[in-house]
């Protein structure tokens, strides 16, 4: 495998900094790194493997020379730029929902349909999936592909940093002017979120649900390859800066045991099995933050489905949720396809 010309675009944002960092970590076959983001970025320096890079600006032509190029820098930016980086010879890996339910771009979780990677050649474009997405179709594949899906019921309790780094300092700026009685400010957010759970996250359709949780719905259902299988989701922002968990319950046409979904879940890749109630032992966002894996617990039998399971999931939003993620799709792309 050679070394490629690899670009961040969105690099001085939360995700955009954690795909660098994700980038040395798993030690991807990088020849020369670029970095992009807007204009008030540009000549902002960042660190790889000890070296200083310059942020350039994002900008139609700036892509000339990519091989592969990661995008976390919002939808509309997506839409604008990744088809110039894609017609400069880049494979994009966006990280926005841009391109997410585009039927000529794959949805990638690679421990889900690695074998997606390939249709990038339709409009050399891939598609990351939403952060609670992504951690949920991890656990849902073995369990899918050994007694099938037919329902899955979820509640997420999503971090702060989903909403950006804007997000994060809105929690932290509230938690201390409540602990000083100070007033509280809300500009991210539609009300308070420190010491608070917002049912809330993105904005409201016309069915009632809002466009994160349809998010869950249409992008389980093309990750999985299976038009069948049902999602009924709730999302909630919850006043957590790093980790989203989920409580997922799930149908199945036949029978599938807590013993038999443990040992499923424990050989699966990119899964960690913590569930030893007696314990205390169950997955915690505290300790899923700076983790690549998915968390998995409360394995119990569900007791609304004849054939349920009910469970307790957690992952690192920026990472498996977004960064890592992407990196694990180039990691495919590059070993496989170029």
């Amino acid at each position: 495998m050679g070394e490629y010309v690899v670009a961040v675009a969105g690099a001085t944002g939360a995700v955009g900094r954690e795909m660098i960092k994700t980038l040395e970590q798993r030690n991807f076959p990088v020849k020369e790194l670029k970095l992009f983001a807007s204009v008030r970025s540009k000549g902002l320096e960042l660190k790889y493997k000890g070296d200083s890079v310059k942020v350039e600006v994002l900008e139609k032509g700036c892509f000339d020379g990519v091989e592969v190029a990661l995008f976390s820098c919002g939808g509309g930016r997506s839409l604008e730029y990744a088809p110039d980086a894609a017609a400069s010879g880049a494979v994009v890996i966006d990280n926005s929902s841009a391109w997410r339910m585009d039927p000529a771009v794959p949805l990638v979780v690679p421990e889900v349909n690695p074998y997606a990677v390939a249709g990038y050649k339709n409009k050399g474009i891939i598609a990351n999936p939403n952060c609670s997405t992504i951690q949920m179709v991890v656990p849902l594949k073995p369990i899918h592909d050994y007694a099938k899906i037919k329902r899955v019921i979820v509640a997420t309790y999503q971090a702060t940093s989903g909403a950006g780094k804007k997000a994060m300092d809105e929690l932290m700026n509230q938690t201390q002017s409540i602990l000083n009685f100070q007033p509280v400010e809300c500009n991210v957010f539609p009300h308070q979120i420190a010491f608070n759970c917002l049912p809330h996250i993105d904005v409201f359709q016309d069915n009632g649900y809002t466009k994160e949780e349809m998010k869950m719905y249409n992008e389980t259902r093309k990750i999985m390859g299976d038009d069948t299988i049902l999602v009924s989701a709730t999302t909630a922002r919850v006043p957590v800066f790093i980790g989203h968990s989920e409580s997922v319950t799930i149908e199945t046409e036949r029978e599938i045991t807590p013993e038999k979904a443990r040992e499923l879940l424990s050989s699966f890749p990119g899964v960690v099995v913590q569930d030893s109630p007696a314990d205390n032992a169950y997955p915690l966002a505290i300790e899923a933050a700076g983790k690549d894996d998915v968390y998995v617990g409360r394995i119990r039998k569900d007791l609304a489905f004849e054939h349920g399971l009910s469970m307790w999931v957690v992952a690192d939003n920026l990472r498996k949720g977004a960064a890592l993620n992407a990196v694990q799709i180039a990691e495919v792309l590059v070993k496989e396809y170029m």
